[in-house]
């Protein structure tokens, strides 16, 4: 009996529904898993990539990540179109969103995030290197689709996940599950089959596989440290200040190595405008969004149907036929996510 209190007294429901209830006080640019710790719910060392996220989460983070895959299958191709250099491509994608980042982040209390908040100095220091990784990754992945084939590039870069496991083990000591690793190489060997008809060896293209290697690396350092950003900022301050940072190191390299940053026609504006909006703002901030929820390391993983999305829109855009080799490869990346994605259940 009695009236009900008032709705701030009021513990608020998770929307997860399998968490547990989370009182309404917490601000708003914190995560749950933050709020837990800063109210003493959990211990530090409990929240991990590998314990933090549940199977509801992780449903409903699988389609967001995919989403931003699909957005991310068009950047070999407009990176392609560009018509200033590789780096000063990875300029026009990381400078041109900002404002847009930023203006969110004003609009959006929501997404605002004062370093006085708990963990604020330590997320922004994440953030930027985030951004720093990113840098890196651009840079080469940009030099390594003009130096070699595209199907090299990929598949090289894609080796990815590999890495975003093996940092997960050896610097943060997490646990790796035998099955996950197996469902991983599966994936692994998908996209090799996926793209064998395109591999080629040559000497002419070793500086360009070997910069699509070093893609991996710099991609896995970015996807563990936006993970780890995200458990303290929001989705869009973390893209605000690792972009910031991206866009500082890329503009530095590409004025004193390629000169002209930015595009000299309409054409080379549209493209510029295309590469920052759908690879940036919307593949990349979807990414980040669902990286909150999932392990970094499945998270990773889902970016592996990259190449088959790639190959599905050369074949509709271009007219390039699949043959059964892709097929087969497409299936084996599948069957390879459904494994890893059972073993984090």
């Amino acid at each position: 009996g009695g009236s009900p209190g008032p709705i701030r007294d009021r513990p608020e429901v998770s929307p997860w529904g399998r968490l547990s209830s989370i009182d309404c006080r917490r601000a708003p640019w914190e995560t749950g898993a933050q709020f837990q710790l800063r109210a003493g719910k959990v211990k530090p060392e409990t929240v991990t990539s590998a314990t933090a996220p549940q199977p509801l989460r992780i449903r409903a983070a699988v389609p967001i990540i995919v989403a931003g895959t699909v957005l991310l299958a068009f950047s070999p191709i407009l990176v392609r179109l560009s018509e200033v250099g590789p780096i000063a491509t990875g300029v026009n994608r990381m400078l041109l969103p900002l404002p847009v980042f930023f203006a969110w982040m004003y609009l959006q209390p929501a997404q605002r995030f004062p370093l006085s908040a708990p963990g604020g100095l330590r997320g922004l220091r994440i953030a930027l290197i985030s951004g720093a990784f990113f840098a890196g990754d651009l840079m080469c992945w940009h030099w390594s689709i003009k130096l070699t084939s595209v199907a090299n590039a990929t598949v090289l870069a894609n080796l990815a996940p590999v890495f975003v496991v093996l940092g997960a083990w050896v610097v943060f000591r997490e646990k790796v599950n035998r099955v996950f690793v197996i469902g991983l190489a599966i994936a692994v060997s998908g996209v090799a089959v996926l793209m064998s008809e395109s591999l080629t060896i040559s000497a002419a293209t070793l500086l360009g596989d070997t910069l699509g290697l070093v893609t991996s690396w710099f991609y896995a350092g970015y996807i563990l440290s936006v993970s780890r950003a995200r458990r303290a900022m929001p989705t869009v301050a973390t893209m605000a200040w690792g972009g910031a940072m991206a866009s500082l190191i890329l503009y530095v390299i590409a004025f004193a190595w390629e000169g002209n940053v930015w595009p000299d026609t309409a054409r080379g504006w549209m493209v510029a405008f295309a590469l920052a909006g759908i690879t940036q703002i919307l593949g990349q901030t979807l990414i980040a969004l669902a990286l909150a929820h999932v392990p970094a390391e499945f998270g990773a993983m889902i970016l592996l149907v990259q190449p088959a999305i790639a190959a599905v829109l050369a074949w509709a855009l271009f007219g390039e036929v699949l043959s059964g080799l892709q097929a087969m490869g497409g299936v084996a990346i599948l069957a390879g996510l459904y494994i890893s994605r059972r073993s984090t259940s």
